[in-house]
């Protein structure tokens, strides 16, 4: 029987499989030679629900929340996104159950698995990214979903309103 807390073990283990992955693309990233016109970087979460699937990009963003772009004149700078991973498979189900699960365990139990899967997903990407050497960084540094109006601060280990970031 299908449970909120095996489901949510079953998606730990599966991110835990890509862990080495995502270290590795971050220390490349973190190696990155950044414009001096970035102000904040975000690492924003793409969660495709009905596949099962996370994608993670890096955006070079100013205090304005307005994306740092490169000019193009000098490739040695980085200011743009980067994708960090892609297609991530953090559950796995067999065709014929999705109905069921979307029906009848997710429509049951959404609220609290909707939690449970950010803070999954956030503690995945935050552990990777300090593996990495994060703090090494010298940019304030944040996780957020895609179309979410909070982000996690890396550096500070909390969640803060997106409003908060840009001031």
């Amino acid at each position: 029987m299908l449970t909120v807390e095996n489901y949510i073990d079953s998606m730990k283990a599966n991110l835990e499989k890509h862990s080495n992955l995502l270290v590795a693309n971050l220390k490349s990233i973190m190696a990155f030679n950044y414009s001096p016109e970035i102000d904040l970087l975000d690492y924003t979460a793409f969660i495709e629900p009905t596949n099962f699937e996370i994608s993670i990009e890096l955006f070079s963003m100013d205090k304005e929340a307005n994306e740092v772009f490169n000019d193009g004149h000098d490739t040695t700078i980085f200011a743009g996104s980067v994708n960090v991973i892609s297609d991530v498979t953090y559950y796995q189900l067999k065709e014929q159950s999705l109905d069921d699960f979307f029906e009848r365990f997710y429509e049951e139990n959404d609220q609290a698995i909707y939690e449970l899967e950010q803070q999954t997903f956030t503690d995945w990407f935050s552990q990777c990214w300090e593996e990495a050497g994060g703090f090494s960084v010298n940019y304030p540094t944040y996780f957020v979903f895609h179309d979410d109006d909070k982000s996690f601060d890396l550096k500070n280990k909390k969640w803060v309103e997106d409003e908060a970031k840009w001031s």
